[in-house]
């Protein structure tokens, strides 16, 4: 029996292990049903790269902590360049996707993002939502999660859904970290210049001194400036 490659194993489990904790926390990882698509891809790669150190013996522990390491910096240096270009975030993680507007369904959204309507209703029910006459907007998130805001007395709702009328509006982030959401603005069919002007109309003169702004048809804007984290 190799004793030594038993003890090598061994050790090249703890090492990985702690190291796996260590880059979670530093990286500050979400419960798993939060996870995007970019940290599904991560946690590929580590199983892979865990996987095929530990059993081979011509890769040593240091080879596995040098990998452990160059690869946590790279998730990290990555989140972090991410973090401060809120754009780059829409093509890393991808957008949000509007199934349902205004109580009616996008079918070609649907078929966007590969779902029917037998996944689409268990999405529902996992929001407690068991008919598609109580919901006003839902999002399908980037984690494969949908998000929903129900309309108000849908009891009172019948007849043919593009036909009825929506009591409540959907919230959008207009504005992240000074950046203004193209994607977003063309989704509410505005531009730029109507952003500008909302932020004249508040006293604030560059969108890049706003943290984050948020447009609702039923509530107006609602902003906080970047000075009062500061506070």
């Amino acid at each position: 029996m190799d004793t030594n490659l038993y003890v090598s194993i061994g050790v090249k489990l703890t090492v990985a292990l702690i190291g796996l904790l260590i880059m979670t926390r530093l990286l500050g990882k979400k419960e798993i049903s939060q996870l995007t698509a970019f940290d599904f891809v991560s946690s590929l790669m580590l199983s892979e790269l865990v996987g095929n150190t530990i059993y081979d013996k011509e890769i040593h522990l240091s080879h596995l902590l040098f990998a452990l390491i160059i690869w946590t910096l790279l998730a990290l240096g990555l989140e972090k360049f991410i973090a401060l270009f809120p754009r780059l975030s829409r093509y890393a993680a991808g957008t949000p996707d509007l199934i349902i507007r205004e109580g009616v369904i996008d079918f070609k959204a649907m078929k966007r993002n590969n779902l029917d309507f037998a996944q689409l209703g268990m999405l529902l029910r996992e929001n407690n939502v068991f008919s598609l006459r109580e919901v006003a907007y839902a999002l399908f998130e980037t984690n494969g999660s949908i998000s929903v805001l129900l309309q108000k007395d849908s009891g009172e709702i019948n007849g043919n859904a593009r036909d009825r009328q929506v009591n409540v509006s959907l919230p959008a982030y207009i504005i992240e970290n000074g950046s203004i959401n193209e994607d977003t603005l063309k989704r509410l069919g505005r531009d730029r210049m109507w952003v500008e002007q909302l932020l004249q109309i508040s006293g604030i003169s560059h969108p890049e001194n706003v943290l984050f702004a948020e447009w609702s048809n039923s509530s107006g804007l609602y902003y906080q400036l970047k000075e009062a984290i500061k506070a």
